[in-house]
């Protein structure tokens, strides 16, 4: 999926998608986010940098998770944390 720089883009064979529309984090405390994206490693949806909370990149840092995927509608590409590389899918 990637131009080979980056491994964890290169390991990631299927694509998770979101199973819920909202950020599991910011909805236990009661915030908002702004976007969604998916965990390629557990399949947690949670919200991006943008948002407040920015509970994707939390849980990237405290899992060792290194890839998302986008979960907004039309948006086709994942990201790697550490290597901060992307990939169009």
């Amino acid at each position: 999926m990637s131009d080979g720089s980056c491994t964890h883009l290169s390991a990631i064979t299927t694509i998770k998608h979101p199973t819920r529309g909202e950020c599991a984090e910011c909805v236990k405390i009661g915030a908002r986010w702004v976007h969604l994206r998916t965990c390629q490693e557990c399949g947690q949806t949670l919200c991006c940098d943008s948002s407040p909370h920015q509970h994707a990149s939390k849980h990237a840092r405290a899992s060792g998770h290194p890839v998302i995927a986008s979960a907004q509608p039309g948006e086709r590409w994942l990201y790697c944390y550490p290597d901060g590389a992307f990939a169009e899918y």
